[in-house]
């Protein structure tokens, strides 16, 4: 079961970077936008990131085929143009609704043996399998931002997911030049799972006065080599993305301890300070550097 054309969904910044790594996987690639302002931006990130690789490169003493990985990529304001692909990612979006009803319509539209992959980080990926109506052919693809360096994706199977899907989509990750690493749906998968809480008990912390934002990021810099500390990293993510993961998790897994809102966070995002995205959260923000 080999993956040789790739349709994404949305071309925005999880989208573009998962069309060029699978385009620099060798995979014909087609990119579908709903709007032409939104394809154009996304295929112009491309182009720079393109750039970069070349020049990179060619610094290096090598060389790079950024005009070869572009020839494999298109893009399309049709959906029809994604109905024989072999695999399809979504990128859209993080609105389950949103998400089930674009599979809904995919499932109809698409030949019957694609695979169908969401780029979710945070819903469960059984619900939109069945949405698809192919809940066999259905996996997650969770890459990590920027997806052009980050080095992860985790490939998520439910216990519907054929064994042969699963593992053809764990190739394809590979092909994309990433480690896959296998898991089941669960919320968050492997990252998220640590990672979410992990950034909500420094809030808590920092709610409870037990440390300043200043002195809990250093501590886990520094003790644990940690490139970003929690309170920085939250910032960086955004308030509200936070958030709303955890808000879903509240109310999907009540009984689950380690599932907590702190008020702190309610408090800023409900003052639309949500970090860097708008300049201000628990730090100050110039573009992506804290000031």
């Amino acid at each position: 079961m080999k993956i040789q054309k790739v349709g994404v969904v949305g071309c925005g910044l999880m989208g573009h970077g998962i069309a060029q790594v699978a385009a620099q996987g060798g995979c014909m690639v087609v990119v579908y936008e709903a709007e032409q302002k939104a394809l154009d931006a996304g295929l112009a990130r491309i182009d720079k990131s393109l750039a970069k690789l070349a020049e990179k490169a060619k610094e290096k003493g090598g060389s790079f085929d950024a005009a070869g990985v572009r020839a494999r990529i298109s893009g399309s304001l049709d959906k029809q143009a994604l109905a024989d692909c072999d695999l399809v990612v979504e990128a859209i979006v993080e609105n389950l609704d949103v998400k089930k009803a674009l599979f809904a319509e995919l499932g109809k539209l698409c030949k019957a043996d694609t695979i169908f992959a969401s780029n979710t980080s945070s819903f469960p990926i059984g619900a939109m399998a069945e949405a698809s109506g192919r809940p066999a052919r259905f996996v997650g693809l969770h890459f990590f931002n920027p997806v052009q360096l980050m080095k992860l994706v985790e490939v998520v199977r439910t216990d519907k997911t054929d064994a042969g899907v699963f593992e053809a989509a764990r190739a394809f990750g590979v092909a994309c030049g990433k480690t896959a690493i296998a898991c089941k749906d669960t919320p968050g998968f492997v990252v998220n799972r640590l990672l979410v809480p992990y950034m909500s008990q420094a809030l808590l912390m920092l709610e409870r006065g037990d440390a300043s934002a200043e002195d809990i990021d250093i501590a886990m810099k520094l003790g644990t080599g940690y490139p970003m500390g929690p309170i920085e990293l939250t910032d960086y993510v955004g308030l509200d993305t936070t958030l709303f993961i955890l808000q879903g998790w509240v109310k999907a897994h009540p009984n689950e301890s380690a599932f907590i809102i702190p008020k702190i966070l309610e408090q800023k995002v409900a003052a639309k300070q949500l970090g860097r995205k708008t300049g201000q959260g628990f730090y100050k923000w110039e573009g992506d550097k804290r000031t």
